[in-house]
C-alpha cells in the first residue's frame, strides 16, 4: 500500500485530496493543526493517520513526519499543501506581524515539510519518495494587494526546482502544481462579496484527481509543473 503525506488536510484543497487518496487505498497522513477535524475526517478509515500539527514548528513537523513513516513503513509522497492568503493590503498598509505570519506559514512551513519528508525518503529502503508543492497561479501571474501571498508562491517555485535537482542522486522526484480558483470555502467567501460577478471557479475534486495522477507516475516520471485553472480565469493576457 502506497504512502502519503498530506499538510493543510482538515479543509479545502488537502481535505478533498485526502479524501480521495483514502477512497483509493493509500495510506494517507492528515497533517493539520485542527486534531478535532482530524479525527472525524479518519473515523472508520484503517487507512488513515492523524497528525495535529502546525507547520510553523520545524520540530513538530519532524515528528510527525517520522511517526507517520514509523507506523506505515516508509513516505512514498508529500503533497506539500498548508499556505494561507494572509491579508489583502498595499504593501505599505501591510503590516509586519501580517508579513511575518505569511512567511511563516506559506514559505518556512513548507521548507519545514520538504525538509523531514527529504530526508525520511533519502534514508528509507528503497531509497526515494515524490514531494508535490502547492504552488499557484500567483507565482506567475499575481493578484493586486497580495504582496505577501505572492512572494511566498514565487518562493515555492525556487524550492521545487532545488529540491527537483538535489534529490536526483536519491530518487527523490518533485514537482509543483499551481491552481486557480478552486471552488473552496475561502473562494466561497470572496465570491459572495461580489455576488454579480462571482470569480470564475472549478471544482476542488479536480485539484485532488490531478494530485492522484502526479503521485501515482512511476519513479522514472515527473510532472516538473502543472497549471490547473478554472477555464475562464483571467489569467493568460493578464496585465
Amino acid at each position: 500500500m502506497k504512502t502519503i503525506l498530506i499538510t493543510g488536510a482538515s479543509a479545502g484543497i488537502g481535505r478533498a485530496t485526502a479524501k480521495l487518496f483514502l477512497e483509493k487505498g493509500w495510506q494517507v497522513g492528515l497533517l493539520a493543526r485542527s486534531a478535532d477535524t482530524l479525527t472525524q475526517i479518519a473515523a472508520g478509515q484503517a487507512n488513515a493517520v492523524a497528525l495535529p500539527c502546525d507547520v510553523t514548528d520545524p520540530v513538530a513537523v519532524e515528528a510527525a513526519v517520522q511517526r507517520f513513516a514509523k507506523q506505515t513503513g516508509r513516505l512514498d509522497v508529500l503533497f506539500n499543501n498548508a499556505g494561507s492568503f494572509g491579508t489583502a493590503a498595499p504593501i505599505d498598509e501591510l503590516s509586519l506581524e501580517a508579513w511575518t505570519q505569511a512567511i511563516d506559514v506559506n514559505l518556512n512551513g513548507m521548507f519545514y515539510a520538504a525538509r523531514a519528508a527529504f530526508a525520511q525518503m533519502r534514508r528509507q529502503s528503497p531509497q526515494g519518495g515524490r514531494i508535490i508543492n502547492n504552488g499557484s497561479v500567483s507565482a506567475h501571474a499575481p493578484r493586486e494587494n497580495a504582496v505577501s501571498y505572492t512572494v511566498t508562491k514565487h518562493a515555492i517555485t525556487g524550492l521545487t526546482k532545488s529540491l527537483s535537482l538535489d534529490g536526483r542522486a536519491y530518487d527523490i522526484a518533485c514537482g509543483q502544481i499551481d491552481i486557480g480558483n478552486a471552488r473552496t470555502a475561502l473562494l466561497e467567501e470572496v465570491a459572495a462579496k461580489t455576488p454579480d460577478n462571482p470569480p470564475p471557479m472549478m471544482d476542488v475534486s479536480h485539484v485532488a484527481d490531478a494530485v492522484l495522477n502526479m503521485a501515482s507516475l512511476p519513479p522514472e516520471a515527473n510532472v516538473q509543473f502543472m497549471t490547473l485553472m478554472a477555464t475562464k480565469m483571467p489569467y493568460i493576457g493578464r496585465g
